[in-house]
């Protein structure tokens, strides 16, 4: 091939290098190894300067590749090494290196076993995850135990610049070993290779288990565990090129390129701003399709050119504009096709596709759709099969987008009744004959047509594209099916070697069968479609075809099932309703029986099958057996003209065998789809945890199919609802157990020992050997079950050997954890010689060699959950069942554990059944280790059970909710405003300040005030009449749909049409609450604006409420107004609140504390309880014994009263008797003190007749004024009300005085004590079954951070109680979010991206255009900042407040502007790095941002007010490092507030930001605008951005944002002399003289010069005060040092609050965005835990105790 004559020249070991880097196989002899590398190289990088390129990467690397192949045949290095720390570039003072160890120095001194081994020092890299740890298991006595070096990683050996104080620092390699297990033995360090980054050796192609499980897990679980573990084998096998490789586009490539010289003269933004703006030209449309797009050849484009032409906007700023022009041109096909393959790139990069549509020329777009479909018609001759392919692409795309008004009306009717035409005659007439209903409508269309043919150009239907455009689809898709796989040659058998089959032909197949799953999974596509591919038997003519049989068509045989599952699901197809097992069971064999008395009546050749019974009929076997005996023309007969299955003349129908086939497809039995639920074993196997099929990989480019569900718009039921996400929560669970289980087995390092025995070189923290396992009861099967009713076995562990702070971890195991039993059989050695040679060779296929199974002799995995563990006397340990007493309770005796656990029933039948099927081994004699995980990593099993247990259940929802829910019908059917039960009269209590506030509220509406209070002025609270809601929501809006509701449109009563109506406003004086200051209640003191009210008014009434609240807006401030509103005009409901994260539940529930709402109405459960930030305790064991604790300081009180009136004190002892003395002695006083004083009335009789005054002592004098009857009366109520109250409050607290047991007095507080309950979304999926248990029951649902919450868990809360009487007592479910921020967090990106398991309930319901309530206004960030991302929202204005505040209004001291995006130009002659996969990082940017942190600090802002946020882990990582080498210990200077990525700091806030973009070489995923609002959000008066100019300013995504930062300078703007706490230049004062900072030397320059200052100042200072205490000699200089701290402190600006945040911080399920540029995990420092603590860290180096070895 031309250009690729170099491939030939390269070695084996070369050649294999290059296609690993290309993600290709590396399987094979050298010519085929030559022929692989040619083929991808001129189809992927087909350019000459591509080929140049490669050919230098090649040449350049040949050196490191002969030493990577020697040193991969070391059997000894072919041991995983352990985990490493990514590259971290720290900057350090040069005079400070000498006197600093490095972190390795540090680590050898702790462990002085350690220090002979290390090859190098490394240095530690601050603040990363905890990591694992645990014993050795070596059985070698002569290994070391638990020793080996660390393995250096860095950022780039030769990365050095500019350093905090002007001077040039090294950034040293750091790695901070992971904390989890030893090394192995025989590591050999961490040779660099030269041309790579420092660390980065060629056994990077272990990545998983070398520097590349070092950046999934080290760290990074920051780079998240996709990026990090992609890089080899033992991590999972990262599909494509790897990042910064020949995959991946680099400013440089741009530059160069053809292609952006032609967007520059034709369609970049220049040149259209231009006074004369290019012409449109077809012959340049042409040229690029056919050079670039693939339109000159039969193989697809390749992703660079696409990619290329998609960052340069050709759709956007040329295809569409000159689309008219295009379709008149001569090269409409070439326009036409480009413009698809377009739209299809910017859905695989995850960007919205028809945006440049509607923005310009929206009127073309239902002639682009037309054209569209007329392709295959018009040019269906020439077109290739990948231009085949763009099509059916373009078509998924398309359907996948139906909440697009203008998509959704050009492609529904393709799918609608017209499509019928394309049945066969007797189908027709079976499907009318069931519709009476379509058939009349089918005899309207027919006259209608009639009536049409007779003019003049009419089209006839069948010719049109509703009902030619599906049918010329199938037939096409038939074609193909038939030639993908050649029919082998005449005499040759089948089963020969299987014959060569057609890429793009086995891609098409696949993609149309996805295809046809998309519109089968959806009620509107599939109304009319089932029948047609029924009719055409495609299910039936997929699994009979070649394609289905062959070796590599296993992904089609699986999107074929899932096809098949859709085709057969239980669902009417026409009224949407679901069928019943009773239902389908029915139909079922009413079909049997109408088949025999076919047979009885018609066949007599099949009489003995019609007297047969059903079951007999049903059986496949019997079906194929019997219709063997018809001739070929009987079955034809049969199958197309009686049973009217296919038609006659369909070509297949000659064949008898699909004849065959259609009938016993149509009339065999299936298993309900609850049976294979409930069969299926919950904890995954070897089987599924190493199939790539069905845990996709981390890399997904989204140019393959996944025979995965997806979750889109629409369910067909609530059944199929659950399966999905049942499905996809299983597979992202596996794929992280996989990923720990790889983890471990890399650690302990199995082998075969000489003695045959299992050995293990390594420990790991995780996991433990096994010394007995042992089955002891296995109970027999329920009634109606074929597996047991329980599986119980005992495993018994020696902690001996582990030190006392991991045997501790793993003595904290409890009940319901999960652990994993291994059984792990390593190869011998003549195996493993065999495995290294392999290696060596490039024998084995993939890219870091054998399998994780194959590698460690991994045989067998199953999971069991705990259910006791005793100690080595037998006693219970960790027992919360009550079975041990408190005071019983001892540390555990000995080091043997005994752990009882229930195993899977369901697994183990299916096992007991295989081994007596096929006489194998017995699985549960042979586990030789066990595994545990983190706990709040580990509650998968729950969470399932939960769902299946929903799937088991009839879920019965409001009915108001029900068909939203499954996105049909009217969206806005749920609002209020068509609910029954609105309140009409809502008491707003404080929420409005006074009477102008009211008007403010309720813009447009009449309103009446009427003053009920003792004050002549309008005082709050207030009580609002509103005219009947539903009435004028019928009135305004009958028969329309719902829709998006905008910001302010509408009225804040919610009521359209507002004029003219009235609202009658009371003002009324509230009760007297009592005499003690403590009564009175707290008041609201924020001024709503009229969009929170209207948000809290639609809140308080019946029905679905959704509030979308921009960065800001006062969320959590609108949700607990409701909560206060609910309780007090609903007293009797009760109120279950979820939130995401268990920061944002505990801010949300901090506020609600500080409301009018009693606390003993209060409860809070989960893990996070302990992080309130209140003095009360508000979780169930503290509410408890805070009532308990209530009930003594009340019945003292009552003790008092009793004293005082002469009673006996008795009446104290408990709350019945004090309820007793109640009724006898206070309500009698007191009626018999009301009727006197309503009958004297005087001034003074009050005073005199109180019966309570000495009890009243203590309260604020005088009680009782004696001037006015009424003053006085009213204060009387106000103690009488005061003693009720507590006496109410003691009968409350009676039950539990009752209830003996905690747990019954918890389960009363949960139950029926608690008004408000709050949790996150994992405890309330956790604990469903124990909530349907006790009878937890709530009318309403609130949820905070919706928009952040995985669906299925936002759906679980709302089923957390059983039904009455088959109805669902919820009356309002009120979601908050914000669906402009970032998603729920998936770790696996194919699961992310191609499922969309990151869509939330509450973003669907948005798409599904359901009417919602959007905040207006912002709190939080200067009106300038605010402009960066308001854009994104409809009205988004700004509070005064951010106006006229004084820190609003004041400039940042020392920085020109107040934000500004600052250009970082390459350092050193590098941008971005990434030394593993997705672990991106950027040393120019980190020393910039960092001598910036310096000078705010210099100048004195506070350290608590600076936050650091950067869009990837692997910057944070480097960050951290900068910071502690530089800043941390620096008494000038210190750490800043956070330094944190993006994503997980969303919901946080800060007063001024500072921001790492990263990326050069392309715009990553901060492409996301998601990411970007959530990035230009988070500050409150200064934003200082880092990044690449030139880049970000050509995204069309994030063009609003950048063209503000780009209408400023690019270079740090300073002013000099201006000092923090003492600027009083305003922000809108004209600019003064800026000095304008040229780049990093030039900052770093500045910041030595003024730390000089201020180290001279300090150290004069200090001596000063030193010389005057007159130290000893020789203690000067420590007097100093001292002195300079304490001058610090004196001259440092006073410390200050950091405001509070406005939404609740995200949590530890927040999205990193590492994986895969999308999802991930940040460190343990930074996550919370659901369920579970997690493990210090430690390091590993101690933990290697005794060895052990295995039999």
């Amino acid at each position: 091939m031309p250009g690729t004559e170099w491939v030939e020249k390269l070695t084996v070991v070369k050649l294999k290098d290059e296609l690993k880097k290309r993600g290709q196989p590396v399987a094979g002899k050298k010519a085929e190894l030559v022929a692989r590398l040619q083929e991808f190289i001129s189809q992927h990088e087909g350019t000459p300067e591509e080929m140049a390129a490669a050919e230098q990467a090649a040449q350049a690397g040949s050196g490191d590749a002969a030493d990577a192949g020697d040193g991969d045949a070391d059997p000894e290095q072919e041991e995983p090494v352990e985990d490493q720390q990514p590259a971290t570039a720290a900057a350090e003072q040069p005079n400070q290196q000498a006197s600093q160890p490095t972190a390795g120095e540090a680590e050898q001194a702790a462990d002085p076993a350690a220090a002979p081994l290390a090859a190098e020092p490394v240095m530690q890299v601050g603040q990363q995850e905890e990591q694992q740890e645990g014993a050795a298991m070596e059985v070698d006595a002569a290994a070391p135990a638990g020793g080996g070096e660390e393995q250096p990683a860095a950022a780039d050996a030769d990365a050095a610049g500019a350093a905090g104080a002007g001077q040039n620092t090294q950034a040293k390699a750091g790695a901070k070993q992971r904390k989890r297990g030893g090394k192995k033995k025989g590591d050999k360090g961490g040779r660099s290779t030269p041309g790579k980054p420092a660390g980065v050796t060629k056994r990077i192609g272990r990545g998983g288990r070398g520097a590349g499980r070092g950046a999934g897990r080290g760290a990074g679980r920051d780079a998240g565990r996709g990026g990090g573990r992609g890089g080899g084998r033992g991590r999972g096998r990262g599909r494509g090129p790897r990042p910064g490789g020949f995959g991946a586009l680099t400013m440089a490539d741009i530059s160069a390129d053809a292609l952006t010289k032609l967007a520059d003269a034709n369609w970049s933004g220049p040149a259209l701003e231009g006074s004369e703006k290019p012409a449109y030209s077809a012959e340049l449309v042409a040229k690029i399709y056919k050079e670039e797009l693939g339109g000159g050849g039969d193989k697809p484009p390749t992703l660079r050119r696409v990619q290329l032409l998609e960052i340069s906007q050709y759709l956007e700023n040329y295809l569409w504009p000159h689309f008219e022009a295009g379709m008149a041109g001569e090269a409409s096909y070439e326009h036409l096709m480009s413009m698809v393959v377009m739209v299809n790139q910017k859905f695989r990069e995850q960007v919205p596709g028809w945006a440049c549509f509607h923005q310009h020329n929206p009127e073309a777009l239902p002639t682009f759709f037309q054209r569209v479909l007329a392709l295959k018609g018009e040019h269906g001759e020439r077109m290739r099969m990948h231009e085949r392919v763009a099509c059916i692409v373009f078509s998924i795309n398309a359907f996948q987008s139906l909440e697009d008004e203008a998509v959704r009306a050009q492609m529904l009717r393709l799918v609608s009744l017209p499509l019928w035409h394309a049945l066969s005659r007797g189908r027709l007439q079976l499907e009318l004959h069931d519709q009476p209903q379509l058939a009349k409508h089918w005899k309207h269309l027919a006259k209608r047509e009639a009536k049409a043919a007779k003019e003049e150009g009419h089209v006839p239907v069948q010719q049109r594209p509703e009902a030619a455009f599906l049918p010329g689809l199938l037939d096409e898709f038939l074609a193909v099916l038939q030639g993908a796989v050649p029919a082998p040659a005449e005499g040759q058998e089948e089963a020969a070697a299987p014959a060569k089959l057609d890429r793009q032909a086995l891609l098409y197949c696949e993609r149309f069968v996805e295809f046809l799953t998309d519109l089968l999974s959806q009620l509107p596509t599939r109304r009319f479609v089932h029948a047609v591919l029924e009719d055409r038997a495609i299910l039936v003519k997929c699994y009979m075809s070649r394609l289905y049989a062959h070796p590599q068509g296993r992904l089609f045989v699986q999107l074929v099932d899932l096809m098949r599952f859709y085709l057969s699901f239980p669902i009417h197809d026409h009224t949407g309703d679901p069928l019943g097992e009773e239902e389908v069971t029915a139909a079922h064999y009413e079909r049997v029986q109408q088949l025999q008395r076919l047979f009885f009546k018609h066949v007599p050749k099949l009489r003995e099958l019609a007297l047969a019974n059903c079951g007999t009929v049903e059986k496949r076997e019997v079906l194929r057996k019997e219709l063997a005996a018809l001739t070929p023309e009987e079955l034809k007969f049969l199958v197309t003209r009686q049973l009217r299955l296919v038609s006659d003349d369909d070509p297949w129908a000659e064949e008898p065998a699909f004849l065959s086939e259609v009938m016993i497809a149509t009339y065999e039995h299936r298993r309900s789809q609850t049976e294979t639920i409930n069969e299926m074993p919950l904890y995954p196997t070897e089987a599924v945890l190493f199939d790539e099929n069905q845990v996709p990989t981390v890399h997904y480019t989204g140019e393959g199919v996944l025979a995965l569900p997806k979750l889109n718009l629409q369910f067909l039921t609530f059944h199929d609802y659950l399966l999905r996400n049942f499905n996809l929560f299983r597979l992202e669970a596996t794929y992280e157990i996989r990923e720990d289980i790889a983890d471990v087995l890399g650690r302990v390092g199995p082998y075969l020992a000489d003695d045959d025995r299992v050995a293990f070189s390594g420990w790991a923290r995780m996991a433990h050997l096994i010394d007995k396992f042992a089955v002891t009861e296995v109970r027999k099967p329920k009634v109606g079950e074929n597996k047991p009713a329980a599986a119980t076995a005992e495993v018994t562990i020696n902690l001996s050997n582990l030190r006392p702070d991991i045997r501790s971890e793993w003595d904290e195991l409890k009940q319901h954890d999960v652990l994993f039993l291994l059984t792990i059989r390593p190869p011998d050695s003549i195996t493993q010689n065999y495995m290294a040679q392999a290696k060596a060779e490039g024998a084995a296929e993939g890219e870091g060699g054998l399998s994780v199974m194959e590698k460690y002799g991994l045989q067998y995995v199953r999971g069991c959950e705990v259910i006791e563990i005793r100690d080595e006397d037998g006693k219970l340990m960790n027992d919360f069942t009550g079975r041990t007493r408190l005071d019983e309770r001892t540390p555990p005796a000995g080091t043997v554990r005994t752990i009882t656990v229930a195993l899977d029933t369901a697994q183990y039948q299916m096992d007991m059944n295989y081994m007596a099927r096929e006489g194998s081994e017995d699985v549960y004699g042979t586990f030789n280790m066990l595994m545990r995980r983190k706990a709040k990593e580990n509650n998968f099993k729950a969470v399932l059970e939960s769902i299946r247990d929903l799937m088991n259940e009839d879920c019965v929802l409001p009915p108001w909710l029900h068909d939203i829910l499954l996105g049909y019908g009217d969206p806005g059917a749920a609002q209020y405003k068509h609910m029954d039960g609105c309140l009409q009269t809502v008491d707003f209590k404080d929420t409005f300040l006074d009477a102008d506030h009211v008007r403010e509220a309720f813009p447009g509406w009449e309103i009446e005030f009427r003053n009920g209070s003792r004050s002549p002025n309008l005082e709050r609270p207030f009580r609002i009449t509103f005219p009947p809601l539903k009435e004028e929501a019928e009135q305004g809006g009958k028969g329309g749909k719902g829709g998006k509701r905008k910001a302010g449109e509408g009225e804040a009563g919610g009521v359209d049409n507002a004029a003219g109506r009235r609202l009658v406003v009371e003002s009324y004086t509230p009760v007297d609450p009592g005499p003690y200051p403590q009564d009175l209640p707290p008041q609201n003191r924020v001024r709503f604006t009229p969009v929170q009210t209207q948000a809290v008014m639609s809140g308080v009434q019946p029905g679905l409420t959704m509030v979308v609240g921009p960065p800001g807006t006062g969320k959590t401030d609108t949700a607990v107004q409701i909560m206060h509103i609910l309780y007090h005009n609903c007293p009797s409901q009760r109120t279950l609140v979820v939130t995401h994260s268990n920061q944002a539940l505990n801010d949300l529930f901090t506020k609600i504390v500080e409301r009018d709402v009693p606390a003993r109405y209060l409860l809070r459960l989960g893990m996070g309880e302990a992080e309130l930030d209140t003095e009360l305790d508000f979780s169930r064991v503290g509410r408890v014994n805070a009532m308990l604790a209530r009930r003594l300081e009340l019945l003292a009180e009552v003790e008092r009263l009793a004293k005082l009136l002469q009673v006996s004190e008795s009446v104290a002892y408990t709350c019945e008797t004090a309820a007793h003395f109640w009724l006898l002695h206070v309500l009698a006083r007191w009626e018999k003190f009301a009727a006197a004083c309503s009958k004297a009335r005087t001034s003074e009789c009050v005073k005199e007749l109180f019966p309570f005054t000495e009890f009243f002592a203590d309260a604020p004098q005088p009680l009782f004024k004696g001037e006015k009857y009424e003053e006085d009366w009213e204060k009387a109520q106000g103690c009488f009300r005061h003693l009720r109250t507590m006496f109410q409050e003691l009968e409350e607290i009676r039950p539990f005085e009752i209830l003996k047991s905690q747990g019954d007095r918890v389960n009363y507080l949960m139950t029926k004590q608690a008004k408000i309950v709050a949790m996150t979304c994992t405890h309330a999926a956790l604990k469903r079954k124990e909530f349907l248990e006790l009878g937890f029951k709530y009318d309403n649902l609130l949820m905070e951070e919706s928009a952040q919450i995985l669906e299925i868990e936002t759906f679980i809360p709302m089923l957390l109680q059983r039904q009455e009487d088959g109805h669902n007592r919820l009356k309002r479910v009120i979601l908050i979010g914000d669906h402009h921020q970032l998603p729920p967090v998936v770790k696996n990106m194919a699961i992310q991206q191609y499922s969309h398991l990151d869509q939330s309930l509450f973003t669907r319901f948005i798409r599904l255009g359901t009417p919602y309530i959007e905040l207006n206004a912002q709190g939080r960030a200067r009106p300038s900042l605010a402009k960066l991302y308001n854009w994104r929202y409809r009205a988004l204005g700004d509070l005064p407040a951010v106006s006229t505040e004084p820190a609003f209004r004041a400039a940042n001291p020392g920085f020109a502007l107040d934000f500004q995006l600052i250009d970082v130009p390459d350092f050193n002659g590098r941008g971005e790095s990434c030394p593993l996969p997705y672990f991106y990082q950027n040393l120019g940017e980190a020393e910039y941002l960092v001598s910036v942190y310096q000078y705010m600090r210099l100048l004195g802002y506070p350290a608590h007010k600076i936050s650091i946020l950067t869009t990837y882990n692997g910057q944070k990582a480097l960050l951290r490092d900068v910071i502690e080498r530089r800043c941390a210990q620096h008494p000038a200077f210190g750490r800043p507030a956070k330094v944190t990525t993006v994503d997980k700091y969303q919901g946080q806030q800060n007063d001024y930001v500072l921001l790492s973009l990263v990326r050069t070489n392309h715009f990553g995923h901060l492409r996301d605008v998601r990411r970007l609002v959530v990035a230009m959000s988070r500050a409150r008066l200064g934003l200082y951005i880092f990044g690449r100019a030139s880049l970000f300013s050509n995204c069309f995504e994030l063009r609003p944002t950048f063209s503000q930062l780009l209408a400023r300078p690019v270079q740090l703007a300073l002013v000099p002399g201006e000092y923090y706490g003492a600027c009083q230049r305003p922000l809108d004062a004209p600019p003064p003289p800026a000095q304008l900072v040229s780049g990093v030397a030039h900052m770093a320059g500045i910041v030595q010069h003024m730390a000089q200052q201020w180290e001279a100042a300090a150290a004069e200072w200090a001596r000063t005060n030193a010389s005057a205490a007159a130290p000893a000699a020789g203690a000067l200089e420590q007097a100093v040092a001292d002195a300079v701290e304490q001058a610090v402190a004196a001259t440092a600006p006073p410390p200050e609050e950091q405001p509070a945040a406005e939404e609740g911080a995200g949590g530890d399920e927040e999205h990193d965005g590492e994986e895969g540029e999308e999802g991930g995990e940040e460190a343990a420092d930074d996550e919370e835990e659901e369920g579970g603590s997690s493990s210090g860290e430690e390091d590993e180096d101690d933990g290697a105790e005794a060895p052990m070895q295995q039999d």
